[in-house]
């Protein structure tokens, strides 16, 4: 069994992931998808520019890292003839070099709490196994010489996520282990080009619990349980198979507000499902996790049984002002491409209520530096209309209004006036309705009150895919792809907005009723 260091890098993320990386069924995995594949190919040429930026002479191995065997007995014998820089080699120990020098404490720990015991005839098929982006030749003692190597990770994340500081305090213990001693430091170079050194006496130490963890996980074969997390899982190849899981087990993970930690009360409370979660009385419940999130709880369970849209109980449907409405109405929804920083389409749905009619106006950057030009596109439409309020769903288009406003200079004016119009509505859903649905997100919403995207397969990443092929093939059908799911977008958010008004009206004219035949 090969615990490698990417095993690790998932098994921090997920360590459901890890185990299905190994006993998992490969036709049960989702196609890999082009954002994934995409981000593969950034990494890449991420590594590639930061060696040529920082003019690192390095050697490599001859064989490729696929022939980890050879691939680290020449990566130890560069190590031994002291080349200043070694690219894609790859260090491997077996379990009993690794535990002959750190002890078995934590491994026998771990092994008792699970009450297993492990045959040495298993543990003789393990092997770890790291791949530093580059080891680096620094003066010290080694077993090598009057030198040592320190690892470098280069990673295209802007911060030290923990996973990466796991890595790489799991680079800095084999590397120990192989050359006599452990790095004083280990580095990552980011995104920005930006370096970050590892505290390695805080992370060495949580580094070989995780892998003890992850160890005992695997050889006792311990499958983790489900658990469905909007973000995390989106990429992930085994998303489609695990969610199939989860909807057979009613898992409460598919229930907006379940996060990780409040699953972790709620299974201390004996509620691990659905159904359990539903007998529980709002009161105990509230005793465990806050009595604000049971009555959230409690509402989005009623809502998801009777598949009905309800009123959030904190929400004051008498006094609280209506959504703004306008003769004329802009809808507006962005696309972007977070590697080059680009905002590369501002979509703008106009609807005009009096005439009853809507138009879609696309400003389109078909080359990156044309991000300038479109902003101004756009800040001259909008100012056609400067009455009509700006409708959007979630936070990101106003801070990238005020990204564009700094980057290219706009008057501070311009920019208040623009953003005072701004109505988003995902703050109006989440402090006003449950809705039946697994996920707030605009897609989800959307398609529960009946509207649906053209393009199927659509989706904020996919459009990143599109624009980079366009850029890379100047095919103009990508363009039309992008257009299509962006107006999609649009017309998704006028969709909402026009169901959050109709019901919220009708559930005020609904207490009103019956606040006055009450008092009669």
């Amino acid at each position: 069994m090969l615990i490698t260091d990417h095993l690790l890098l998932n098994y921090k993320r997920c360590n459901r992931r890890t185990f299905l990386e190994i006993y998992g069924n490969p036709q049960q995995k989702d196609p890999e998808k082009d954002f994934l594949l995409k981000l593969k190919r950034e990494n890449q040429s991420h590594i590639r520019n930061v060696i040529q930026a920082r003019s690192f002479d390095y050697h490599q191995p001859e064989v490729s890292r696929h022939h980890w065997q050879l691939n680290t007995q020449q990566t130890i014998e560069l190590m031994r003839q002291g080349v200043d820089c070694i690219y894609r080699g790859m260090l491997s120990l077996t379990f009993a070099e690794w535990k002959a020098v750190l002890g078995e404490q934590i491994f026998l720990a771990k092994l008792k709490d699970n009450q297993q015991e492990i045959s040495s005839q298993i543990l003789s098929t393990v092997t770890f196994i790291a791949a530093p982006s580059l080891l680096i030749k620094q003066s010290g003692k080694s077993r090598f010489g009057n030198w040592e190597y320190v690892p470098i990770n280069i990673k295209l994340g802007r911060r030290a996520k923990p996973e990466y500081k796991l890595i790489a305090a799991f680079h800095s213990q084999m590397l120990g282990i192989i050359q006599g001693t452990i790095p004083e430091r280990s580095q990552l170079i980011l995104r920005e080009h930006n370096d970050y050194f590892i505290n390695l006496d805080h992370w060495l130490i949580k580094m070989q619990y995780i892998v003890a963890d992850c160890f005992v996980m695997l050889v006792d074969k311990l499958e983790p349980e489900v658990f469905i997390s909007r973000q995390r899982c989106s990429l992930c190849n085994w998303h489609g198979h695990c969610y199939k899981i989860a909807q057979s087990e009613q898992h409460l993970s598919l229930v907006p507000g379940v996060t990780p930690r409040r699953y972790e009360d709620l299974q201390q409370m004996g509620i691990n499902s659905v159904e359990s979660l539903i007998e529980v009385e709002e009161t105990r419940l509230g005793e465990m996790v806050g009595y604000d999130v049971a009555r959230q709880l409690k509402q989005q369970i009623a809502a998801i049984q009777s598949d009905r849209a309800l009123v959030k109980s904190s929400f004051d449907l008498i006094n609280t002002q209506p959504i703004p409405t306008g003769a004329i109405e802009l809808y507006f929804d962005i696309e972007a491409e977070p590697e080059r920083q680009t905002d590369y389409l501002l979509g703008v749905l106009v609807v005009d209520r009096a005439e009853n009619t809507e138009k879609f106006s696309a400003f389109l950057a078909e080359k990156p530096e044309d991000e300038g030009k479109i902003w101004q596109q756009f800040l001259d439409f909008t100012a056609l209309y400067p009455d009509a309020p700006i409708f959007h769903y979630s936070e990101y288009e106003v801070d990238t209004i005020k990204r564009l406003a700094r980057l290219y200079d706009t008057p501070k004016s311009t920019t208040k006036d623009l953003l005072s119009r701004f109505v988003d509505l995902h703050r109006w859903v989440t402090k006003s309705v449950v809705f039946p649905v697994e996920s707030y997100s605009l897609k989800a919403l959307a398609n529960w009150i009946g509207f649906y995207w053209r393009e199927t397969k659509g989706s904020g990443d996919q459009s990143v895919c599109w624009y980079d092929q366009w850029l890379q093939t100047q095919d103009r059908a990508l363009l039309e792809l992008i257009l299509s799911y962006n107006e999609d977008d649009c017309r998704a958010t006028r969709c909402l907005k026009d169901w959050l008004l109709d019901f919220l009206e009708s559930q005020r004219n609904q207490k009103i009723t019956l606040t006055q035949s009450m008092k009669k």
